[in-house]
């Protein structure tokens, strides 16, 4: 394994409506980038990919989920280095947010609307990704 890959894993969270039923993104912003996008973070050494996703969702919107189909990996550079983001789409199934060091905000958003949301664009297509995976389009 190259040790030179920053390893992280992620969720599309998302959830129905409590108000018409519709499905929900959820997404998080990060005073420190000043961002949006879903909730990831860097693996600890050893963790499997899943587990580190759902603990970073929980750390970041109080949430707990239940993981769904994998999302394509994102790949690009953080800091010149390689990074390499594993995704799932995962139902939020309890919880609420309370702002931390990390994550100030979250929204839930249609997804038309969180896609238009996202600051990264290889964060729209994890959006359609999941609501294709999901059958939810």
């Amino acid at each position: 394994m190259n040790d030179d890959i920053i390893r992280a894993a992620g969720c599309v969270l998302w959830r129905r409506s409590p108000v018409d039923g519709e499905p929900q993104i959820c997404l998080v912003h990060r005073p420190r980038y000043d961002d949006w996008s879903h909730p990831k973070g860097k693996l600890k050494r050893g963790e499997d990919p899943l587990a580190g996703a759902l603990r970073e969702v929980a750390e970041e919107t109080g949430y707990t989920a239940v993981p769904g189909a994998p999302l394509p990996t994102a790949r690009y550079e953080a800091n010149g280095r390689p990074k390499q983001v594993h995704y799932w789409a995962a139902e939020a199934t309890a919880g609420s947010f309370a702002p931390n060091r990390e994550v100030d905000r979250i929204l839930w958003l249609p997804p038309a609307a969180a896609r238009a949301r996202l600051t990264q664009p290889r964060d729209r297509e994890l959006v359609d990704a999941s609501l294709n995976v999901l059958n939810l389009t």
